[in-house]
């Protein structure tokens, strides 16, 4: 096997980007304190075309030098928002019709894989920060909890990680691959 050359990979410019069509799927951030996690959450959020993520509390916002040395450009074309609590950003979207979950381990979450979507509808998922999690006020303002199923002898995974497993997880349920 041959690796690829960029430039077979047919990737679009800024102006496309914009421009074109987005997964009906808002991140949200609540309290997310690693720079570096925020700007691997805005490169995965390119590379699958989400919406907006919206960056709640203590969440640094670009332009910063650390959320760019893992977001390599992406914080500049993924559209985002800024909220001084989380609560805020859940009101904007209950305003708008959104389904929203939390990404945590909660009584009565749903397994990631057996999550259904539907289709024509759009989400929030919201993933917590790297201690605390979701916070209890926001997890009890959600629709619902969305946990992803672990096996090992850790209870957590990365936040920028699980961000990329739900996205990913979107991206297939609603039939984009």
């Amino acid at each position: 096997m041959e690796k690829k050359l960029v430039t077979e990979m047919g990737r679009i410019g800024r102006e496309e980007f914009v421009a074109s069509e987005k997964l009906p799927l808002t991140v949200v951030l609540d309290n997310v304190r690693s720079l570096h996690n925020v700007g691997s959450v805005f490169r995965t959020s390119d590379a699958f075309r989400v919406e907006c993520i919206m960056l709640c509390g203590i969440t640094a916002v670009p332009p910063h030098a650390e959320i760019h040395k893992t977001a390599l450009g992406a914080e500049d074309v993924v559209e985002w928002q800024y909220f001084s609590d989380t609560m805020q950003a859940v009101e904007a979207l209950r305003q708008k019709g959104y389904g929203i979950y939390a990404i945590e381990q909660v009584k009565g979450s749903v397994p990631l894989q057996e999550f259904a979507v539907e289709t024509g509808r759009h989400y929030a998922v919201i993933m917590g920060n790297e201690v605390k999690g979701v916070q209890q006020q926001v997890v009890d303002a959600c629709d619902g909890a969305i946990e992803i199923p672990q096996f090992g002898t850790k209870h957590s995974l990365n936040v920028s990680v699980t961000t990329g497993m739900v996205i990913w997880e979107f991206v297939r349920k609603m039939g984009w691959v």
